[in-house]
This record gives C-alpha cells, structure tokens and sequence, in this order.
C-alpha cells in the first residue's frame, strides 16, 4: 500500500508494512519509564474523544445553518454600502474557517479513535515510537512523538 497524507500534512507509511507497529492487545504504547496505561485511563481518554467529536459534529451542524443564512443574505446587496459589503464578507470567511477547522478537528478526534480501537494510540504515525502517555493525556489528537513533530513544524 502505498504512503498516505494525513490531514496535518505528514506522510505516514499505509497498512501493509507499515511504519507504526500494533501495541499488543489490551496494551497502549509508553515511553520508558512511564506507568501503563491503567483501564480506567483507557475509558477516559475514549470519552473525551467521544465527546470531541459530538461536539464537533454540533459545531458543523450550527456552522453550516450560519454559513446557509450568510450566504442567503449576501445575494441580497441592493442598497448595501462598500461597509456593509466588507463585514458581510469578512463574517462569511470567518466562519468558513471556524468551520474547516472544526472539520479537520473531528477528523483528528475520529482518527484517534480509530487508532485507540486498532491498539495503535500513542505510536508515533512516523517513527513508530512511543509519543507518551502525559502527552497524549494533555492532548489526545496526537499522532506525533515530540521529535517528530518539531521536525514537521520546522519544514512548515
């Protein structure tokens, strides 16, 4: 299988052969000298991702209600001046971005989700490492050990 992109713009190696190796089952990757995974952290980190994503969705839901009267109201410009234009506009991209990024949000927490149910959650997509429990707990989209992730935000 061939290498995919992910939604952060990091390519990561497909299934067959893949870069980040399956923890085994009931297990989730640490970092050397951190405490396993215990059940009751399991359950709560997949709530809080559970609950991302219902908020996201809801989130979407209301934007896309916003962004269908916005667009509504913006075919009608008869007796707008340059002002009212402008802010319409500006409102209209404004929530375009609050969008996509709820978008792309829900993408991440859906993936984590899907990693936590394959045993691969807390494996670095790229080297295959650990990524750490603290830093998994403080954020649970991760999909990036520390290393990589600075060399990512280093190419830009």
């Amino acid at each position: 299988m061939a290498a995919k992109k992910t939604a952060g713009g990091v390519t990561t190696a497909g299934e067959a052969g893949a870069a980040v190796p399956q923890a085994r089952a009931g297990e989730l990757a640490v970092r050397p000298g951190e405490e396993p995974w215990t059940p009751e952290e399991v359950a709560e980190a997949r709530s809080e991702l559970q609950a991302e994503v219902l908020r996201l969705r809801s989130e979407l839901v209301h934007s896309e209600e916003e962004l269908t009267g916005l667009m509504r109201d913006s075919g009608d410009g008869a007796g707008d001046d340059q002002a009212d234009t402008g802010t319409k506009n500006i409102t209209r991209e404004h929530e375009l971005a609050l969008a996509a990024n709820a978008r792309e949000m829900l993408e991440q927490s859906e993936h984590a989700l899907e990693r936590l149910d394959a045993g691969t959650y807390g494996l670095c997509e790229v080297c295959g490492k650990p990524i750490g429990k603290a830093r998994m707990q403080a954020f649970p989209r991760a999909t990036l050990c520390v290393e990589d992730k600075q060399k990512q935000e280093r190419r830009g």
